[in-house]
């Protein structure tokens, strides 16, 4: 006698398909490719065009489940971002990100309209699609092949910041088709899709920032769910106005992150285990959803469409972008090859197909073409194009250096440090690194903890712990201690 539910067999196929694409993709990884190319091709596989273990035909279940996807994912790079790398960043990232998107769309739009047989409309809605970065790429290209915090700071900030600008835009050409705007409404919908979207993702954060700060709301683990909870408000109350909710989901990560340093660990942690399976479950998903059988119909086109956006577009937007800001030609020269491509435009593509434009499913197979292209060649190539000219960096932490840790009411805080090799405090004694702020009062040192003295010499993996005087700004004063800074 036994007992089967209907799930049964979707849960162990999806556990199989993300253990065995989670393996792959470190394989991958040795092999300098993206390990998300897997994710994609093994969807390919137990597609309807494959193995036919896994059927998905609506699009519109695809686009649900994408933008979920891209929701987390864009949240998830707003909490990560650095403030330091922000400001850094600020002017050039944000340029790139707007201007260098609409740059972008317009050559490889214009180009498509010259070198395709499609419509006008159709060609610049293949620009909008293909326009953006991809994050997750972008973001782990970067572990593999560490820049000079300037380049480093730009590429973070403009992959993380240019999916709205594109996505607003694919949207605006598709409400195009359906009922011919005037100037006059496109402006309108410019405007309310960036300042609302820039508005309610800050009040948002405010909001959020205020409710994670209190002391007392439970279980640690209940402030990173409240502040995915967050997120969706902050996504929601943006949809509801008109405005970018994409948009309004990034500057709302961008002001938890920065501000929020109460159990900043555990939340970004959450979230970056959650952006990850939806990246995974992404490319999965966008991999069933296509054809194999239809691609050799886009290799041509598609190749030209490769040609304009990676050695025509993308060069045009980094320099009228970023040619007057004292960048070196070495930088603008990478910076345009690191114009990886993801699941962000396939995403898009879906957008035209649900709205039952005529050119939607040629669009959708045009940009997988693309991506599969970008991510192979582009992201293959990233680490010896960074060593030919000269970019290689030391790597650096990406994670948080200190985090406050709760301890009631009294007018103390204890901030937590992990010793990294990259931190100035590693290999240090106590008596060369006194904190101008606080008192150490603990090193954790594996399953031991250590009473400091000032011979005390610190390792790689020890946890330190500071008190300090209440203050808005004590983790960002340990964090300066402990890089040197």
């Amino acid at each position: 006698m036994s007992i089967q539910l209907p799930a049964d067999w979707w849960i162990l196929l999806v556990a199989v398909l993300l253990v065995g694409g989670v393996l792959a993709a470190g394989f991958a990884n040795r092999l300098r490719l993206p390990g998300l190319l897997l994710f994609l091709v093994l969807g390919m596989v137990i597609g309807d065009d494959g193995l036919a273990l896994v059927s998905l035909s609506d699009p519109r279940v695809a686009q649900i489940g994408g933008t979920i996807a891209l929701l987390l994912i864009l949240y998830e790079g707003g909490l990560t971002t650095k403030p330091g790398d922000l400001r850094q960043a600020a002017l050039p990232g944000s340029l790139l990100a707007t201007v260098g998107v609409l740059i972008t769309a317009g050559v490889v739009g214009g180009g498509a309209y010259l070198l395709l047989d499609v419509e006008m409309l159709t060609a610049f809605l293949i620009g909008a699609v293909v326009a953006s970065t991809d994050a997750a790429a972008v973001f782990a290209m970067l572990r593999r092949a560490p820049l000079p915090r300037k380049l480093a700071s730009l590429l973070e900030v403009e992959s993380g910041a240019n999916d709205p600008i594109a996505i607003m835009l694919t949207i605006g050409l598709i409400e195009t088709w359906r009922a011919d705007p005037g100037i006059g409404d496109w402006v309108t919908f410019a405007l309310l899709q960036l300042g609302g979207g820039l508005g309610v993702g800050a009040l948002a954060g405010l909001a959020g920032t205020w409710m994670l700060m209190r002391p007392n709301l439970g279980p640690e683990g209940a402030y990173p769910v409240l502040a995915l909870g967050v997120a969706g408000l902050s996504y929601g109350a943006a949809a509801a106005v008109g405005a970018s909710g994409f948009l309004a989901v990034y500057v709302t990560g961008l002001v938890v992150g920065a501000r929020v340093p109460l159990h900043r660990r555990g939340i970004r942690t959450f979230h970056q285990g959650l952006s990850s399976t939806a990246e995974v479950g992404l490319f999965l998903m966008l991999g069933v959803l296509v054809f194999p059988s239809q691609l050799p119909s886009v290799v041509v086109p598609g190749l030209a469409v490769v040609f304009v956006l990676v050695f025509v577009a993308r060069p045009i937007a980094v320099l009228l972008t970023l040619g007057w800001l004292r960048y070196r030609w070495q930088e603008l020269l990478f910076t345009s090859w690191v114009g990886l491509r993801g699941a962000v435009p396939i995403v898009l593509a879906t957008f035209p197909f649900v709205a039952g434009h005529p050119d939607g499913p040629f669009i959708f197979n045009m940009v997988f073409f693309v991506v599969l292209v970008s991510a192979a060649v582009q992201g293959a190539s990233i680490s010896t194009v960074a060593g030919w000219l000269g970019l290689r960096g030391e790597s650096r932490a990406t994670t948080s250096v200190a985090e406050d840790v709760p301890i009631g009411d009294i007018n103390t805080e204890l901030i937590e440090v992990r010793v990294t090799p990259d931190l100035h405090i590693a290999g240090k004694q106590l008596k060369d690194i006194t904190p101008p702020h606080g008192l150490i009062t603990a090193i954790m040192r594996g399953k031991r903890t250590l009473i400091p003295t000032p011979r005390t010499r610190l390792r790689d993996g020890d946890l330190v712990i500071v008190a300090i005087p209440r203050q808005p700004d004590a983790s960002k004063l340990v964090t300066t201690w402990a890089r040197g800074e």
